[in-house]
């Protein structure tokens, strides 16, 4: 499956931004989508999963009660709501594909990659 990450840019801390993340290629339904990020001199992190079918999310707890993550599988589309932004949330936000059946949390856990969207978050 291809992946196309959009919707970062710059935004002060505690606004909002909604990062998209468009599939083609393969059924969407056939993978759990997830979000991680890579801030400047880190490594990616963990930010939020969703199940095929929307039944399961799980979220890092640095951004849980923050972000939401959702998906529309008739669009073929996961969508990342980013609400009281931090200035450590400033990162390359990727979105990323599942196929296995067990919802993942780590790098490994995922097979296809978007290429990024920077995300800037001004104090």
């Amino acid at each position: 499956v291809q992946l196309q990450a959009s919707g970062g840019g710059l935004v002060q801390a505690g606004g909002s931004l909604r990062l998209s993340c468009a599939a083609s290629g393969r059924t969407f339904s056939n993978y759990d989508m997830g979000w991680f990020r890579q801030a400047p001199g880190k490594e990616r992190e963990f930010v939020a999963a969703i199940s095929r079918y929307a039944g399961s999310t799980y979220y890092a707890d640095s951004v849980k009660g923050r972000f939401t993550i959702s998906r529309d599988n008739a669009k073929n589309t996961v969508y990342l709501q980013m609400n009281s932004l931090k200035p450590e949330d400033t990162a390359v936000y990727y979105c990323a594909a599942d196929p296995s059946s067990v919802l993942g949390t780590s790098y490994s856990d995922y097979r296809s990659w978007g290429q990024g969207t920077l995300v800037t978050v001004s104090s």
